[in-house]
């Protein structure tokens, strides 16, 4: 069971990551789906995003939890549903990229985001930051730190889940160093503000970004 890392990021938030090893079939076997699930697994064209899917049931396996206790509201945004007895509502943010999934649970808001470092991103940074963030740094560092700003701007918005929320004109990153790992950041969107606290680290050539509402 390749459960590949469990991040503690406080006392009441894990990120549990999971490194995609198995064929679809090993993961498929390994998990109960409900129905919706199903034909959402079926929907999909690429197979990657498939074993992702299904690697994200095999977290929820390792937590005792089923993809039946995982639902989603009416804009899209993943719920869990409490375990056993207990009354307290917990948060669960998911992502996946290429050969991992991941799952934040927490008891604060918290949005998740997990992107490989590409230099793609680097290329499309104008369109979504203040390049002004990456004046002096080398070609790896301006990729790991353009990963960053596109994860917090991610999980932010996965976090508010509004409609019109767009992420160079409404979501404003603090200037950060990539080694000290956190960060803040604002939403000024319908005339309200709102800040964000931001933590983030790299696993193998992976990003992983947690943003947590004030």
């Amino acid at each position: 069971m390749p459960l590949h890392k469990v991040v503690y990021l406080s006392n009441n938030t894990k990120l549990y990551l999971w490194k995609i090893t198995e064929d679809f079939d090993t993961l498929f076997n390994e998990v109960s789906l409900k129905d919706s699930s199903l034909k959402r697994l079926k929907d999909m064209k690429s197979e990657s995003h498939q074993k992702g899917f299904l690697a994200v049931r095999m977290l929820l396996k390792y937590l005792d939890y089923t993809d039946f206790d995982l639902y989603y509201d009416e804009f899209g945004k993943p719920h869990i549903k409490p375990q056993g007895c207990s009354i307290k509502e917990v948060e669960i943010s998911i992502s996946h990229s290429n050969d991992f999934s991941a799952v934040v649970i927490s008891e604060q808001k918290v949005g998740l985001d997990l992107e490989q470092l590409k230099e793609k991103t680097l290329k499309i940074a104008p369109r979504f930051m203040d390049v002004s963030h990456l004046d002096n740094l080398s070609q790896e560092e301006k990729i790991k730190k353009a990963t960053v700003v596109w994860g917090i701007k991610e999980c932010i918005f996965k976090i508010k889940n509004e409609k019109g929320i767009s992420f160079p004109n409404h979501i404003f990153e603090d200037d950060f160093s990539f080694e000290d790992k956190k960060s803040t950041a604002t939403l000024i969107f319908n005339g309200k503000e709102e800040n964000f606290n931001i933590q983030f680290d790299a696993v193998e050539d992976y990003i992983f970004v947690c943003a947590f509402q004030n």
